[in-house]
């Protein structure tokens, strides 16, 4: 099985990527959407709305009221989201020890979610994560996609997008890894400087690339090389046991 992994930045244009990677028929898993701390934007995890890992009774819901107090919670008792998002992203630390207490269940998520593909029996799956490199998932991934802009288009874009002044947008965008060093990191980059048409044409490059027949290390980590390889073991046995039968 083939894990790509798709990381970018805030308003590089990395979700447009992956409903890209969706619309050509790929399974995408998305690590972004649902727990996203608005009006912030926090980029912060989701996996899907079953494993949400803020919602009111989990195990991350527990952690991160210990360690910020009930002051963030609603009348309800869920997270006050937009709250907890202006104070992780106006003091690094506690942006830090956020990331810390959700780790484990973010990781498990994830993997939840690629397993049941894995039972469905996709051989390719993108795997869409804005903090891949920070939480060491692309550990995971092969190849790794990143869509990159260059500083004055990211902040160009998320003013626009968001419509926050210059300086929220530069600490929206200060509080995530470089552009330029996840730039160094992947192994296919998208330019996204230019139009949608450009990123369209960007991006049918590289289908090619990312299509192509699985490797045999990733063949025997499918859900058909597990069953050929048990089957092979299930022949194997038996034919020795009528080989030692015969004796």
């Amino acid at each position: 099985m083939r894990v790509i992994g798709l990381t970018g930045g805030i308003a590089t244009g990395k979700s447009t990527v992956s409903n890209l990677f969706k619309a050509n028929g790929f399974p995408v898993v998305d690590a972004d959407v649902v727990a996203r701390l608005e009006p912030f934007a926090l980029e912060q995890w989701v996996i899907t709305d079953t494993h949400d890992v803020l919602k009111k009774g989990t195990g991350g819901w527990r952690k991160v009221v210990a360690a910020f107090g009930e002051d963030i919670l609603l009348e309800n008792g869920e997270v006050d989201r937009p709250k907890l998002g202006q104070i992780v992203f106006t003091d690094p630390s506690k942006r830090q020890l956020l990331n810390r207490l959700l780790a484990s269940y973010i990781s498990y998520g994830i993997l939840w979610e690629v397993f049941k593909l894995w039972i469905k029996g996709c051989n390719i799956i993108i795997l869409d994560v804005p903090l891949l490199f920070e939480a060491k998932m692309d550990r995971w991934t092969n190849p790794i996609i990143v869509v990159w802009v260059d500083p004055e288009t990211q902040l160009k874009r998320l003013m626009e997008r968001d419509r926050t002044s210059a300086q929220d947008a530069q600490n929206r965008i200060n509080a995530q890894m470089p552009l330029d060093e996840k730039r160094s990191k992947a192994d296919i980059v998208i330019d996204n400087n230019g139009s949608l048409e450009d990123l369209n044409e960007n991006f049918r490059k590289i289908l090619d690339q990312v299509s192509k027949p699985l490797t045999w290390t990733e063949f025997w980590l499918s859900r058909q090389g597990a069953i050929v390889a048990i089957v092979s073991i299930f022949s194997g046995v038996l034919g020795c046991k009528k080989l030692v039968a015969r004796l």
